[in-house]
């Protein structure tokens, strides 16, 4: 707890009293947007994920109804 109250201080100190509601304020729309991200790259891992799982499962099919030219040795 007293390290917070001493980077406290020394915001205050650097930024003084009106500044720091602006600075709050950036940081808050920067966490929002590193949060939208991190949602939209999860989103898009999981959507590749289940697109390879498809495609995984829909291989083996695929090479059942196309004749395998080795068997016609």
């Amino acid at each position: 707890m007293q390290e917070m109250i001493v980077i406290f201080l020394i915001v205050l100190l650097l930024f003084g009293a009106k500044k720091i509601p602006e600075l709050a304020r950036g940081i808050g729309k920067g966490m929002g947007e590193f949060k939208k991200a991190k949602h939209e790259f999860e989103r898009e891992i999981t959507m590749g994920e289940e697109e390879g799982k498809k495609e995984w499962d829909r291989a083996p099919k695929e090479r059942e109804k196309t004749p395998d030219s080795h068997s016609q040795d």
